[in-house]
């Protein structure tokens, strides 16, 4: 089955969906408008119940299939929020909040899961209960645990849930995807060194923790390349340096480092954190000073589901007639938090020759929203055949 004919005639109304969404990002939780739309959409089309507030500002749409005696309740699940970067693409339904933009495609999947909804929502063609869910706050906030802490699962009887990201590099239309680990667990630190300070000319008078800092950034990256099996998988950087002095001739008495660490495995997550603190320990106590770690374990690794991924990777190539193996992605996505608590897999959907999400200058491929959209539609019809 190619990309649904329906989809085709949608096209241009999905396509302004997408756009105004764009034109009005919102942050993290801060998903008022977007969330309000979302809702307003999916009570328009029939869903069975639209339920807002879970999660904070999420919204759960529940669609019933023309035949109700499998039992079965799959979850399909879409981001909304924007990004803290000023737009750049200069297209005529740019971004209107100056510093806020949708870089990551959110738009786009928000509208091509409406797009499934709407459709599922006239068809009904399945035997059993989709549940289309829209989270707020994935760059960072954690909206798909706080949906989870919710009663997200449990409430509305998900029994399997998937998840999709456009991709740029891989052809329009086409999708990529690939078992077991796929994003990477997104671990965050702040690191305090306390020394002494005192004037530039006199340093030895000091304990001077930029000096400490500066080896310490070298001895931190020992971990990737002395401690960790060279077959696996670890990123360690140190991405802020900020001192508590800003003059020529004052030797600061600290300095704070930020960074990030990222692992596909449990067992690589823990050595980078212990040996994260040894080392930040032992360097400081050198040269006599003292480390303040804070060491935040932010985003699980993403684990797709053996059965699951080769099912949808079979769905995605009933639509474009291919699904590429795709490449192990160091990046977070709090996706993994659902895919902790019920099986499923998230695919990648081509977005062509565009600029890498997280730039200024991306902006989603609306060419993609046919192909989006039924494969959303497969795997319902699929999973759950009437």
């Amino acid at each position: 089955m190619p990309v649904k004919n329906r989809f085709a005639e949608m096209h241009d109304e999905i396509t302004e969906w997408r756009r105004d969404i764009h034109t009005h990002p919102e942050l993290m939780f801060d998903t008022h408008r977007t969330s309000a739309l979302v809702a307003e959409k999916l009570r328009a089309f029939g869903c069975d119940e639209v339920v807002t507030g879970i999660g904070r500002t999420g919204v759960v749409g529940v669609i019933q299939g023309a035949v109700q005696g499998s039992g079965r309740v799959i979850g399909l699940r879409a981001d909304m929020d924007a990004l803290p970067i000023h737009e750049a693409t200069g297209l005529d339904y740019a971004s209107q909040t100056p510093g806020k933009m949708h870089a990551c495609g959110h738009d786009g999947h928000t509208a091509m899961l409406l797009g499934a909804a709407k459709y599922l929502c006239e068809t009904r063609n399945f035997d059993g209960t989709a549940v289309v869910i829209f989270q707020p706050a994935e760059e960072g906030g954690g909206g798909a645990k706080v949906m989870c802490d919710d009663g997200l699962m449990d409430r509305f009887g998900i029994q399997e849930v998937y998840g999709m990201h456009n991709w740029p590099g891989v052809p329009v239309g086409q999708f990529a995807i690939r078992p077991g680990p796929f994003f990477a667990a997104t671990d965050l630190f702040e690191l305090t060194l306390h020394g002494r300070g005192g004037h530039a000319a006199k340093p030895h008078e000091t304990i001077d923790p930029i000096v400490m800092a500066s080896q310490m950034i070298m001895a931190l990256q020992t971990i990737s390349s002395r401690n960790a099996d060279p077959t696996e998988q670890i990123v360690v950087s140190v991405t802020s340096i900020e001192s508590s002095s800003t003059a020529f001739n004052v030797i600061p008495q600290s300095v704070l480092l930020k960074g990030t660490v990222r692992t596909l495995s449990a067992d690589m997550r823990d050595l980078a954190e212990t040996r994260f603190a040894t080392i930040c320990d032992h360097t400081a106590q050198a040269m006599g000073g003292m480390a303040e770690i804070t060491y935040d374990r932010n985003y699980p690794v993403m684990v797709n589901h053996a059965a699951q991924t080769e099912f949808v990777a079979d769905v995605a190539r009933s639509v474009s007639g291919t699904c590429a193996e795709a490449p192990l992605v160091m990046g977070g996505e709090d996706f993994a938090f659902m895919l902790e608590e019920r099986p499923g897999a998230y695919i990648l959907v081509g977005n062509g020759d565009t600029a890498m999400v997280h730039n200024p200058e991306y902006n989603f491929t609306d060419d993609a929203i046919p192909a989006g959209c039924s494969w959303w539609a497969e795997l319902i019809e699929q999973r759950m055949p009437a």
